[in-house]
């Protein structure tokens, strides 16, 4: 029976890596057992490969000096082993209690410290706290390398392992040690549920909409319709999306908030390893296709955020301000299993609509932005935040912009 378990699961990574003919149902998130396409028989073809395996399985099952062995863990491990050959750190297994956090992410809710982190080189590193998350609060940022968890060295460890250290109940908490720039510091953090808008914006005195995005999720569309609706009505001279310490998250959420600030045209292409192509479009009639926009991005920017700073500047209807995003140019399936757990695979690459790849990992690839600030590390009033200059340019550029455009 156990072979049997092991087999299914096996069978259906294989269909998947060999059958392009699937890739459709990524996005759905079903398990692919109901579907019908998986099979609780092992294929003829494969059975001559998989000998090592069961003969592999066999020996540790019975010969192994500390016993008895856990299947659930030998399934896991052989799982992880054959994801790791593909050398693609998006691509990985996520067991039941990863993946039930993992969706209810996507739902706007989680319980730990708030934060999205990527294996990069190697090192455990965050591309970007969550707004308003136990992480923001005590000052982690984008680019910090989580060196250890309670004691735990994260060297030593994948990013399945690492997350499930670093996460935990609400009112727990968890001691870090982070490096930044070179140097190491200590901090605790206190877990917490964290629930968070996707979506929150505001009329600045200037008259622009200041309109935050922290993530793409299941609501982020309806929010976004909800809070940028009345704030048009007052007829704004221009709009402000702040993309910057956005690490992505659905890629049709994104392609339904770029439809509201595109008319009819490619908002991106997702392009497999076959050389065939799927392109998004969008189509007229969203909210705000006419407004003047301008972009703040920065290394936080990640993903599902890239593809909609990327469609803004390639279709001419905004610039991009602050610094280099992260450059995440792949695109991820999640699909569901049936033990609970779940894996996300990377299909394909996307481009932008000038058929531009960000690239993978940071600083080889991402969005450049037409208009480079750094932000303030000091302030000369160690009271106050420092200013953020990032924002005050992208104000200026479009005071500027609607000032030339009456002359």
């Amino acid at each position: 029976m156990e072979r049997r378990s092991l087999a299914v699961v096996l069978f259906m990574f294989y269909s998947l890596i060999l059958f392009g003919g699937g890739l459709w149902l990524g996005h759905s998130g079903w398990p692919l057992n109901q579907l019908g396409l998986v099979s609780s028989r092992m294929p003829p073809e494969a059975t001559e490969s998989f000998d090592p395996f069961w003969e592999t399985w066999n020996l540790v099952s019975e010969r192994f000096y500390e016993q008895p062995i856990d299947p659930e863990m030998l399934t896991e491990g052989a799982i992880d082993g054959m994801l790791a050959t593909l050398e693609d750190p998006h691509t990985r297994y996520l067991p039941p209690a990863l993946e039930e956090s993992a969706r209810q992410s996507m739902e706007g809710e989680l319980q730990g410290i708030g934060v999205l982190v990527e294996m990069v080189e190697g090192r455990i590193t965050i591309v970007s706290p969550f707004d308003g998350s136990p992480a923001e609060e005590v000052g982690l940022l984008p680019g910090d390398v989580l060196l250890e968890a309670n004691g735990q060295d994260l060297s030593e460890l994948d990013l399945t392992e690492a997350a499930e250290l670093i996460r935990g109940p609400a009112g727990t908490t968890v001691d870090l040690v982070v490096e930044r720039n070179g140097e190491t510091f200590e901090v605790e953090v206190t877990r917490a549920v964290v629930e968070i808008p996707s979506v929150r914006a505001e009329m600045l005195e200037e008259n622009l909409i200041y309109l935050r995005i922290n993530r793409f999720g299941n609501r982020t569309e309806e929010e976004l319709e909800d809070t940028l609706e009345p704030l048009l009505a007052q007829n704004p001279r221009g709009l402000i999306l702040d993309l910057r310490n956005n690490p992505g998250g659905g890629l049709d959420a994104a392609v339904d908030v770029a439809d509201h600030f595109l008319d009819e045209g490619i908002i991106l292409r997702e392009r497999f390893g076959t050389g065939q192509e799927r392109v998004f479009e969008s189509t007229s009639g969203g909210l705000a296709q006419n407004i003047p926009i301008a972009v703040l991005i920065n290394q936080g920017s990640a993903s599902a955020s890239e593809v909609l700073a990327g469609a803004i500047r390639d279709r001419g209807r905004g610039v991009l301000v602050g610094t280099q995003t992260f450059g995440k140019g792949t695109v991820q399936t999640w699909h569901a299993l049936s033990n609970g757990g779940g894996v996300r695979i990377t299909t394909a690459r996307w481009l932008t609509p000038d058929d531009n790849w960000v690239g993978v990992g940071t600083g080889e690839g991402g969005l450049t932005p037409d208009i480079v600030v750094e932000l303030p590390t000091e302030t000369p009033d160690p009271d106050r935040a420092p200013e953020d200059t990032q924002l005050q340019a992208a104000i200026d550029h479009l005071l500027q912009s609607a000032s030339a455009a009456q002359q």
